[in-house]
Parts: structure tokens; C-alpha cells; sequence
């Protein structure tokens, strides 16, 4: 059994989206994905003034891939052309397959409009292999009290455990692809382990704070790349510390991407905006 070891730190590249504050570790430039995660956005942490217009994404479609949308502060509507909604408050988390295609928006409830506040989301995209592309879309938006709470290290570290399995806890989201997906909170000295991890790629990004894993320090805003080698994985809180932290088995099959459509062919793509513009993604 050997641990995981960092190969390559990304930091955040600043990217604001009008007012709102954007920082998208990959893609980056030099990492174009840690398969199968793709595209992380980092937005905020900021404070939203009373009277504000909120987020600014509005109706758009995606096919080919998933989201996962932490909602650290703030609130989040989610609506989409399969007929799912839902207000999602902070520590809540949003997923959606696109799968063969659909269109969501992703705006600032009313009363977030009105009366403002802070706000700070993780969205993550996470690939489908090609049997899966066209999987029928699908929702599942839960609130903080629906998502386990599992605490490790004298409760000096608690993972919310979306997806997969920790500590003997199964998270409340179906992966289709077997994919764990967690918020980790780590109090300074805390450590995290995690073993299983064989032929499996780590997804670790600090939100917050400064860790230690091997054999690299690593602050906020920075996207740990690890060697494939490894089955386990230890991590220690410098600083008290948030991480969002994933694991998967890569795909290992072509990505080409074209705005919010991810498929395998340009051939693909191509039938993907056909389709989008036939009004076959609902509406």
C-alpha cells in the first residue's frame, strides 16, 4: 500500500462573470481536466448588496456531462426544461445529469435579490463515458440536513459526504459512475484518511485554509494533481481548512467540448447544437 503524492499544484486563475466573482482552477493552463472532473468554478466568497440582481445564469443548455453545485453561502433556484426546481440554502448541494440534453437555469431566489447577503458556490462538472452521454437528465437537489455529516479525527475533521462511501456512511446522491464527492471541514492538526483508492483519481481542491499533503503545502485556491500511483491518501490541516475533495475512475476516452456541450467527436458536437436548436433540449 503507498500514498498518493502531489505531481503538480494549479492555483485558481481569476475570471469574474460581470459582478460576481469567479476563480476556475481547471481548466487551467496546464491541466486540462483530472479525469473525469472537468471544469471547476470557484464563485465568491463575496457579499451581495440589497436590491442586487443576482446570478446571471439564465437559461442555458448542457448535454453530455454532470453538474455538482456546493452551495457554501448563500441560496441557489434551480429550474430546468425536464420540470425539476428547487431553492437550495447554504451547505446544500445541486446535481444534475444533462445527460442526452437539457436546459437549466441557475439564478438568485427573489429574497436573495431583495435583501442580498454573502454568497460563495463550488460548481463542478463531472464527464459521462460514452454509454452514458445520452442518459435521460435527471435532479436532485438536497439541503444541508439531508447530507450526512461524518467526523473523523476526534472530530477534528467532518466530511459531508455526498456521494460514495465514508466511514461506514453512504452518501445521499447516486453516482452513476461510482464517483465520491464530499465538502471536507478540517480543524487545524486534523488529519484525513482515505484508502481504496487504486487505479482511482483525486480531486482535491482547497477552498479555504492551508494543508499539508505529500509532500506539498498547499493554500487556498489551489488544485492538488497527484501521481496516478497510490492507493491511499493522507491529508493534514495546517490551518483550519474546507476542501471540496472527489474520486473517481477515469474515463480514459476523448474529450471535446464546445461550450456546454461535452462529448467524445466534433461529429458529436455538431448534433448536439443541431439538436439544441431544433428545440430538442425542452425549453
Amino acid at each position: 500500500m503507498t500514498f498518493k503524492t502531489i505531481q503538480r499544484l494549479h492555483p485558481a486563475m481569476r475570471d469574474d462573470i460581470g459582478d460576481l466573482i469567479t476563480q476556475r482552477p481547471v481548466p487551467g493552463p496546464h491541466v486540462e481536466q483530472i479525469d473525469p472532473f472537468l471544469f471547476l468554478n470557484h464563485h465568491g466568497p463575496q457579499v451581495y448588496p440589497p436590491h442586487n440582481r443576482g446570478l446571471p445564469f439564465g437559461p442555458h443548455p448542457h448535454r453530455g456531462f454532470e453538474t455538482v453545485t456546493f452551495i457554501l453561502d448563500g441560496e441557489l433556484a434551480h429550474r430546468d426544461s425536464a420540470g425539476h426546481e428547487s431553492v437550495i440554502g447554504p451547505g446544500g448541494v445541486q446535481w444534475m445529469t444533462a445527460g442526452r440534453g437539457l436546459v437549466h437555469a441557475e439564478i438568485s431566489p427573489q429574497s436573495f435579490m431583495q435583501a442580498g447577503g454573502p454568497l460563495e458556490i463550488l460548481q463542478l462538472w463531472v464527464n459521462l463515458p460514452p454509454a452514458l452521454k445520452m442518459t435521460e437528465p435527471r435532479y436532485t437537489g438536497l439541503q444541508a440536513n439531508d447530507i450526512p455529516v461524518v467526523e473523523a479525527d476526534g472530530g477534528k475533521v467532518r466530511v459531508h459526504l455526498s456521494s460514495g462511501q465514508f466511514g461506514g456512511v453512504t452518501g445521499p446522491f447516486e453516482s452513476l459512475t461510482g464517483v465520491f464527492l464530499s465538502i471536507v471541514e478540517m480543524k487545524a492538526g486534523g488529519e484525513l484518511y482515505l484508502d481504496g483508492l487504486l487505479d482511482r483519481n483525486v480531486f482535491l481542491y482547497v477552498v479555504r485554509g492551508v494543508i499539508e499533503a505529500m509532500p506539498d503545502t498547499v493554500s487556498a485556491m489551489h488544485l492538488c494533481e497527484f501521481e496516478p500511483q497510490g492507493d491511499e491518501l493522507r491529508v493534514r490541516a495546517a490551518h483550519d481548512a474546507v476542501l471540496l475533495l472527489g474520486h473517481a475512475f477515469p474515463i480514459n476516452e476523448p474529450v471535446v467540448a464546445h461550450g456546454p456541450f461535452v462529448m467524445n467527436t466534433r461529429e458529436e458536437i455538431n448534433q448536439a447544437i443541431r439538436d439544441y436548436q431544433a428545440g430538442k433540449f425542452g425549453s
